[in-house]
């Protein structure tokens, strides 16, 4: 089976990838179980609600014991009373799940694999910008007209990232915060020279083990 290769936008060269994470298998239960851990991380957790201990107030008894004729009350913020706190507040908690090194890894393959193998995965040839010009990266993207876009360059390409974030449905990102609901969520998936070999060592693969 041959390597997969991806084309380099802007010219009508192409490079090889490296097979042991553009040629993987899918798997769709292991991309399933990473974006929804990746999407409850984002979540920040904070809904909260006073509980009777937090309410202002209310810290003699209302009236006395016996001889009122009414029920026993120690307090006026309990939660059946107005005003009072409520009852099994919800407080800050965590959404993660836990989600293996290795699952994690096999579903970016898997769907930088499914980019490769359907033609929406390309490297970026950033030699061109010398300063921030969306009109020549408009230009680039014209071989991917389906939206959304994915654009992963270094931090240090910073005038690159300049020119696609301006770009209508076309999220720009480093190597280091690529997650797989990002590359599920984009129709296409381009990266620079530059940032290939961090994707790469997100994968696992370590540079000496990259493909030509």
């Amino acid at each position: 089976m041959p390597a997969p290769k991806a084309p380099v936008v802007g010219s009508s060269k192409s490079l090889s990838l490296e097979e042991g994470v553009f040629g993987a298998e899918v798997k769709p239960h292991l991309v399933h179980e990473t974006v929804r851990a990746e999407q409850n991380a984002a979540r920040a957790g904070t809904q909260g609600g006073k509980s009777r201990g937090f309410v202002a107030g209310g810290r003699s008894k209302p009236w006395r014991q016996k001889g009122t004729g009414r029920a026993r009350a120690g307090t006026t913020r309990a939660p059946h009373w107005t005003g009072g706190g409520v009852a099994f507040a919800p407080g800050m908690r965590s959404f993660e799940v836990k989600v293996n090194r290795r699952a994690r890894r096999a579903a970016f393959k898997g769907v930088l694999s499914s980019h490769a193998a359907n033609g929406t995965f390309a490297i970026l040839n950033v030699s061109g910008f010398d300063a921030p010009s969306t009109k020549k990266a408009a230009s680039l993207l014209s071989d991917f007209p389906e939206r959304p876009t994915l654009v992963v360059v270094t931090d240090e390409e910073e005038i690159v990232a300049k020119s696609f974030r301006n770009l209508d449905k076309v999220l720009v990102t480093a190597p280091s915060e690529l997650e797989v609901a990002a590359l599920v969520w984009a129709r296409s998936v381009v990266v620079s020279e530059a940032a290939l070999p961090l994707v790469l060592g997100r994968a696992g693969v370590a540079p000496e083990e990259e493909g030509a």
